[in-house]
């Protein structure tokens, strides 16, 4: 075997060996008691989800609006509507849910196994990213319902919420940005 390839050979290793150990020393650090995928995405699938145990929360893509319902003024005959659009969709994000825990599995899978299959991983990948679409078009829809119920001042503040947090975002990751 040249140097050349010996050094190869050890600086693959160590990638290999770097990965694992990022990979278990973050699952290490996750004090979440009950992780489920697309957490924390906010009025999407993955912000929350219909039912305990259900891959998106209580709240479904709905999460958000439940939280800024107080500060929209959300009428009782609107709670209503809410919840009964979160009802009809039930089905729906839990399955989406149990495909996008299903792939990500699979994903995960060949990414850790004994040996690279770069066609199986690119599979599985697309498999991942075609479930993420189906995901923002399921929020897209449950964002369009909810907005048809809101009045026209209503629309704005929403409007006016969504952009302070993509600016909060923004910022965050800005000053994220020099540390190390």
């Amino acid at each position: 075997m040249t140097i050349t390839r010996r050094i190869g050979f050890g600086l693959g290793t160590a990638v290999v060996a770097l990965t694992v150990s990022a990979g278990v020393y973050a699952s290490a650090q996750n004090t979440n008691p009950n992780p489920h995928p697309f957490m924390g995405r906010g009025l999407g699938p993955g912000g929350g989800g219909p039912g305990r145990g259900g891959p998106m929360g209580p709240d479904g893509p709905l999460a958000m609006l439940r939280m800024l319902g107080p500060r929209l003024n959300f009428t009782d005959a609107q709670k209503e509507q809410v919840k009964n659009i979160a009802d009809s969709h039930r089905d729906e994000w839990k399955a989406l849910g149990d495909r996008a825990r299903t792939a990500r599995e699979a994903l995960h899978a060949a990414i850790t196994a004994e040996s690279v299959d770069e066609g199986l991983i690119r599979q599985r990948s697309g498999d991942v990213a075609a479930i993420e679409a189906d995901l923002a078009v399921a929020q897209a829809r449950t964002h369009a319902e909810v907005f048809q119920i809101l009045t026209a001042e209503q629309k704005e503040q929403l409007k006016t919420f969504e952009a302070e947090a993509k600016n909060r975002m923004e910022q965050r990751r800005q000053g994220g940005r020099g540390r190390g």
